[in-house]
């Protein structure tokens, strides 16, 4: 397995680093015949975010014999792929060569076509971007990685370690990969997605508009066994009308509205507090902990418990 790695100037030292020690370590470990990473680059010589001026570089050229490319990030403008990341995609793809997009990554490769057609992630952050630039892809925003096989794509900065222990796992095995991870001294898998790593703060009362002091009830009073009529009565409207005019002014529904309000201040008592999870179950309002269990595990793809180990004192 002959991996080509892609960096361009300014790339981040951490994003490079992940993918060629990873795949490196593959061979010092004796994990498998025959695996070399090449780092290339259009220029010889690039300098990382860091300051590190990196020489002597494989060219474009190196991308001829690989057996995988990967894109490790993107510029941090999102400009297209000049003509020699174009060229390489371009053959790469008429070869079968795998592709792999870690974090920003998938800009490129969505740029060349590749992904149309595709389900795809990116760093959360850009997800929206990437998808307004590139309408024939779909892109979710809470996913780790997503392999179609012959192209990769994952989520930000250090689920790349996933996304490159999948592809050992994909290739090698389990063992390989767990023994990989072992002496990286990494999860061989994470549970959940990048949802749950998603900046949501609880929106501000800011009591404007018709909906303004419902909206701000509401918020006050997410402990409540509410309901869209509960909602509807509050601000002295019919349910049809409410729903409607609830859509023009947030986007959502006031039924989805009330469940991700519950769910953001729920993650809030995670970090900020040491309740225990009924407590926070009741606070929010789902009315039972299994309930609360499920929406939380359905938003975030983990459970409560695992969210607080893990977030607890981050806020």
């Amino acid at each position: 397995m002959r991996i080509a790695i892609h960096a361009f100037e300014g790339i981040s030292l951490f994003h490079l680093a992940v993918p060629t020690t990873v795949f490196g370590e593959v061979d010092h470990l004796g994990l498998a015949p025959d695996w070399s990473t090449v780092v290339w680059s259009s220029a010889p010589r690039v300098t990382t975010a860091e300051g590190v001026t990196l020489d002597d570089l494989a060219g474009p050229d190196a991308v001829l014999d690989a057996d995988l490319l990967v894109f490790p990030s993107w510029h941090a403008d999102l400009r297209p792929a000049d003509a020699d990341v174009a060229s390489a995609i371009d053959v790469a793809a008429r070869r079968d060569v795998g592709l792999v997009g870690l974090c920003l990554g998938a800009f490129p490769l969505a740029g060349s076509g590749v992904l149309d057609g595709r389900t795809v992630v990116t760093h959360w952050y850009a997800a929206d971007e990437l998808s307004a630039r590139h309408p024939a892809v779909t892109v979710t925003a809470d996913a780790i990685y997503v392999d179609h096989g012959d192209v990769l794509t994952s989520a930000g900065t250090a689920s790349a370690i996933d996304a490159c222990l999948h592809v050992v796992r994909r290739e090698l095995g389990s063992e390989a990969a767990a023994t990989l991870a072992r002496y990286l001294v990494v999860a061989p898998h994470r549970d959940g997605g990048q949802a749950q790593y998603i900046a949501r703060p609880m929106p501000e009362p800011d009591g404007t508009g018709q909906l303004g002091p419902t909206i701000d009830w509401a918020l006050s009073n997410l402990d409540e066994q509410m309901s869209v009529e509960t909602m509807a009565a509050h601000a002295r409207m019919s349910r049809r009308n409410f729903t409607r005019r609830f859509a023009e002014m947030t986007g959502s529904t006031p039924a989805r509205w009330l469940v991700t309000r519950r769910l953001d201040e729920s993650r809030r008592l995670l970090e900020r507090t040491s309740l225990p999870i009924e407590a926070i179950a009741a606070r929010t309002g789902f009315g039972s902990v299994v309930t609360f269990r499920q929406r939380f595990g359905d938003a975030y793809g983990t459970t409560p418990t695992s969210y607080r180990r893990r977030f607890a004192g981050t806020a």
